[in-house]
């Protein structure tokens, strides 16, 4: 089984994270992942602190392995729930949506391993100099908030400029995209899309079956245009989204149409109004598995690649 370094530098057996999905991410898809070997991660979206506590403990009881957060820094609950991963003693913070500088001078003393999710090359080096240990480097082919640059492109060029180990993320959701993680420099994957489909994972059935009928162009982006772009499966809600954006309604008027949609397609299978996040992987994504399947075929298949790939070498 392929092991490499960020498998030391987090204490786990096999280098697969899984997404910090919000609203989904939760202490039984999180614990499940861990189990199996990989890191599992809660999902610290929108919620405050003594939700994210109550996840946490739960957590604790379902694994003695280690496990992360995703904290969305523009959270309204931030400050709350930065402080909460030090009173818990949680081992990995991951974060996203922002600059975690402000919060990593007082997760690193407490001793937490933060890896923050990047878009660029600058960010990149920013949070390393900051005491990141790892970063994940997000392409655009990601569900969920995106940046402009794709897998492809930006994980070796965070490779070359910083020090710290690189985990990609972006469009992999078989071996294949394991094993070109692997040749890009990367020493890690991460995965979110073929993850809604776990069996640990709690979301609706309905958003299950959406990215079990997906297609390759299932997906689209929208909000580019005020700087807030998010990948999701093309349904009635986000085309009606994309819409209004043409047609060039406000920010606030944008805002109150994705107000809760997340949950309205996580929690309650809402076709018509929910934001079924999903990233270009979904049209991989042909069958729901137990979480430790998921991890396991991932790495078997990314090994059978990288020993086919031998064959063209002379």
């Amino acid at each position: 089984m392929i092991r490499t370094p960020i498998c030391d530098v987090v204490g786990i057996e096999k280098p697969v994270f899984q997404g910090g999905m919000a609203w989904i991410a939760d202490a039984s898809l999180a614990s499940a992942v861990s189990n199996a070997g990989g890191l599992g991660v809660i999902s610290a979206m929108n919620a405050d602190a003594e939700w994210l506590r109550g996840q946490i403990r739960a957590c604790r009881e379902l694994t003695d392995r280690p496990f992360g957060v995703n904290i969305m820094l523009q959270s309204p609950f931030v400050d709350e729930v930065a402080q909460v991963v030090v009173d818990e003693h949680v081992p990995v913070v991951i974060t996203g949506a922002g600059t975690p500088n402000k919060y990593m001078k007082s997760w690193v003393p407490a001793g937490i391993k933060v890896i923050p999710v990047v878009a660029s090359v600058a960010l990149a080096r920013l949070v390393e100099r900051a005491g990141a240990v790892a970063v994940v480097a997000e392409g655009g082919e990601s569900g969920g908030h995106v940046g402009d640059l794709t897998t492809m492109t930006l994980v070796p060029q965070v490779v070359d400029a910083v020090d710290v180990p690189v985990v990609a993320a972006g469009g992999i959701a078989d071996g294949r995209g394991v094993a070109a993680a692997l040749m890009l420099g990367a020493v890690g994957v991460q995965v979110g899309t073929r993850f809604l489909v776990a069996d640990e994972c709690t979301v609706s059935e309905e958003y299950k079956e959406r990215i079990l009928k997906a297609n390759d162009i299932a997906t689209m982006v929208t909000g580019r245009r005020d700087d807030g772009a998010v990948r999701c499966l093309k349904t009635p809600f986000s085309r009606r989204y994309a819409k209004l954006e043409r047609e060039g309604a406000s920010k606030e008027e944008l805002a109150e149409l994705g107000r809760g949609s997340l949950r309205k397609a996580a929690v309650d299978g809402n076709y018509e109004e929910g934001s079924f996040m999903a990233g270009q992987s979904a049209g991989l994504v042909t069958r729901c598995q137990p979480a430790a399947d998921i991890v396991d075929d991932l790495l078997r298949d990314a090994e059978e690649v990288l020993r086919e790939a031998t064959r063209w070498v002379r």
